[in-house]
């Protein structure tokens, strides 16, 4: 039992602020989120051109109608196009989340650290 500091003197690191990454680190992540999801968004704006979406859709719900050995792949075929709307969702909160990041990382005051309670009174 090797205490070198009093029980009241120690902080739990449960209760200690997490440091916030630096400038430079948001700027670098914000910028590669837009970049991540502008690339994202380029490719799904392509698709159409290499397959016909409605052709898919219609495909996939006719597979579904026309019995049950082909239901397997109507399911599949839904799943894909669930899987493009999720990709697209996931795109879109990809380029919010990287435009916040780099104004964050821009605007003075806003990737600072939060101020210690004696400046908020």
């Amino acid at each position: 039992m090797n205490r070198s500091k009093p029980a009241r003197d120690r902080v739990r690191k449960v209760f200690q602020q997490r440091r916030r990454p630096g400038r430079w680190t948001q700027a670098l992540s914000g910028l590669l989120l837009l970049a991540l999801g502008a690339g994202l968004l380029v490719a799904l704006m392509q698709l159409p051109e290499r397959l016909d979406t409605m052709l898919l859709v219609s495909t996939a719900i006719a597979n579904l109608i026309g019995g049950l050995g082909r239901f397997v792949q109507g399911l599949l075929q839904l799943l894909a196009v669930l899987l493009l709307v999720l990709v697209a969702i996931g795109a879109l909160l990809l380029l919010v989340a990287g435009l916040v990041r780099l104004l964050r990382s821009v605007l003075p005051g806003a990737a600072g650290t939060p101020p210690s309670p004696r400046q908020r009174r």
